[in-house]
């Protein structure tokens, strides 16, 4: 069984370590825990992960976040990969810093990465990983503080928080969707 695992984020050095990018930092320590080489291919940076019999494939779309449902696309048709099979890692402002949840489908709450994938799938039915980035700017600062760094404060904990995450990523492809968000939202 395959599955396909998303990290959404944004290719270039400026926003290497910026909170929009969580999906990317989840996708390099699953690749850097496991040494699993990712290189550049079709719209993004793929790696392959065996896992208890199953294929994840893990990727980072190199389509910038507004064009991700571009690289979801292609890579779920070449790997032959079904939606219920899908998983994308994306960073979310309304959970505060550090709360994983899982959802099996729902809005793209103003997310423009979501926004792409919805319109390219043509539905939000799809699982996603939303990892809070918290929301603690100023009114109108909404942009600076999702492309600003990880303070120092939260550089201390970010590291826990995404191994929690990788865990979502594990019990999502074992567990299934249901009891998967059942174990990740309860911690």
């Amino acid at each position: 069984m395959k599955y396909l695992i998303l990290g959404l984020g944004n290719i270039g050095e400026e926003y290497e370590n910026t909170r929009h990018n969580i999906g990317f930092k989840i996708i390099d320590k699953l690749t850097k825990d496991n040494s699993i080489s990712i290189s550049l291919d079709r719209h993004a940076y793929i790696g392959e992960l065996k896992y208890k019999g199953r294929t994840l494939i893990l990727a980072k779309p190199t389509t910038y976040m507004n064009l991700s449902g571009k690289a979801l696309q292609y890579w779920m048709q070449r790997e032959k990969i079904p939606i219920e099979h899908v998983l994308i890692i994306v960073d979310d402002i309304a959970l505060p810093f550090g709360t994983v949840r899982m959802k099996a489908k729902g809005s793209d709450g103003g997310h423009n990465g979501l926004k792409h994938i919805q319109q390219t799938l043509g539905h939000s039915n799809y699982a996603r990983l939303r990892f809070g980035i918290g929301n603690n700017y100023a009114k109108g600062r909404q942009i600076d503080y999702v492309l600003g760094e990880w303070g120092a404060d939260e550089q201390k904990d970010l590291s826990t928080y995404i191994d929690k995450s990788i865990e979502g990523i594990f019990q999502f492809v074992s567990l299934g969707i249901d009891k998967a968000m059942t174990v990740t939202n309860q911690k």
